[in-house]
């Protein structure tokens, strides 16, 4: 029988929709085996906002790992192809979680790296843990990212699937005793750690340890972030006489604080003044005009650093030309860092007994013993399970010489927890 107003038979109708059906089956079948022989990697950063510091080389190390990977990765003989699936979170907690649960549910990732302050590391964590979703992570205190997120001092692990690399509080312990025996000074520190994960850790954790050192620890209290006004806490310090500095404050704060030091007097009995998660990047201290040489900071990673990506092979000073030839800007301390976990993360891909199970990819994150761009990570023997310490290495913001093609130099000044990292410069005190 035809219809004489479409002018299509029934039997064509037929053949057209199983010929349609078989395609649509044929269209999904291929599909899926290109999901299976795919490996899906998140990686979670902040790109802007005002944690964009820490994200702002993750694109040029993003395309070196690309690169890398073009040909796809081999792994127990057989052959993958890799999709590196970037997200910003605008520095933003609860839009890391949601990129998160988004990279989880919606992009079916195998593996999730993400990178920089507990601000992104920790929500993205908790997802990952939550879902049964492999995670590794770099550049926050280990401390902040483990007790931070509920473990428990002298208690298991409750971390299945999360595991964390880098510096922690002994690091710095040892760093900031380092450097700050390099200065005769008088021992008062005056220290502001603000009311979040890093100021919480390194109040409850670094300040007692630096005062059984003879420091005496001159704290007047946990501030809030997004703070205006420092006037409190600056009279405070003048009245103690402090002559070192520290803190760890998002880079508005700092910038906000050292102005209104120098405009109310403070700095000129500063002879230390050491800060950590800002001061780390060039724009931070460049942005501070004449008040920002001399301030010293610690890298936990540097160009100076003797080791190479094993997925790229670039040494760290290829890596830092590299950045600066591409983009025009100054290399910063988070290349190496974010190329270590792209290395560290697939290393652990590779010794997964599959790849495409998420249970063994956590089993090979748990027993990592690799060399890095940033050193070793090694899972089999940290302070606690799911972490690998790391490198804090002391260093100091000093004007360029004349002809560089950058207006200030980042130099090593000390490297108690990597001696095989050189020192290149003597620690130069603030004022005086």
């Amino acid at each position: 029988m035809t219809s004489s107003k479409s002018g299509v038979s029934r039997r064509q109708f037929i053949a057209t929709s199983l010929a349609g059906g078989a395609a649509l089956a044929l269209s999904r079948g291929k599909a899926f085996a290109q999901a299976a022989d795919t490996l899906k990697v998140g990686f979670v950063s902040p790109r802007t906002g005002p944690l964009a510091g820490f994200g702002q080389t993750d694109g040029y190390v993003l395309d070196l790992a690309r690169k890398a990977l073009a040909g796809g990765l081999e792994i127990g003989g057989k052959k993958y192809s890799v999709e590196i699936i970037d997200q910003d979170t605008q520095s933003d907690p609860s839009r890391a979680g949601q990129l998160a649960k988004d990279l989880i549910n919606n992009q079916a990732i195998d593996l999730m790296l993400a990178v920089s302050t507990p601000e992104v590391i920790n929500p993205v964590a908790d997802a990952c843990e939550a879902a049964g979703v492999p995670c590794l992570s770099t550049v926050m205190p280990w401390e902040a990212w483990y007790f931070g997120r509920g473990a428990k001092p002298d208690a298991p692990s409750p971390f299945k699937w999360t595991y964390h690399f880098g510096f922690g509080v002994d690091e710095f312990f040892r760093t900031y005793v380092s450097q700050w025996n390099l200065i005769e000074t008088n021992k008062k520190v005056g220290v502001m750690y603000p009311n979040d994960a890093d100021g919480n850790a390194i109040r409850a954790h670094l300040a007692p340890l630096l005062a059984k050192q003879g420091f005496t620890i001159v704290d007047p209290g946990a501030y809030e972030t997004g703070t205006t006004d420092y006037s409190s806490q600056i009279a405070l310090f003048k009245q103690e006489g402090v002559e070192i500095f520290n803190s760890f404050p998002i880079p508005p704060d700092f910038a906000a604080f050292w102005r209104q030091a120098a405009q109310q007097g403070l700095i000129k009995q500063i002879k230390i003044c050491q800060v950590a998660k800002t001061g780390l990047f060039p724009s931070d201290i460049e942005a501070l005009g004449d008040l920002g040489s001399k301030i010293s900071s610690a890298a936990y990673w540097h160009k100076a650093f003797p080791y190479k990506s094993p997925l790229t092979g670039v040494s760290g000073t290829e890596l830092a030309d590299g950045y600066e030839a591409a983009s025009g800007k100054q290399w910063t301390q988070q290349l190496g860092a974010s190329m270590s976990l792209l290395d560290a993360g697939f290393e652990a891909l590779k010794a997964s007994t599959d790849a495409k199970d998420k249970a063994a990819v956590a089993k090979a994150l748990s027993t990592l013993n690799t060399e890095t761009m940033i050193g070793k990570v090694d899972f089999t023997s940290g302070p606690v399970a799911n972490v690998s310490p790391g490198p804090i290495i002391g260093t100091q913001w000093v004007a360029a010489k004349e002809g560089a093609k950058f207006p200030l130099d980042y130099v090593v000044t000390e490297n108690a927890t990597d001696p095989k990292v050189p020192v290149e410069a003597k620690l130069q005190p603030y004022n005086g």
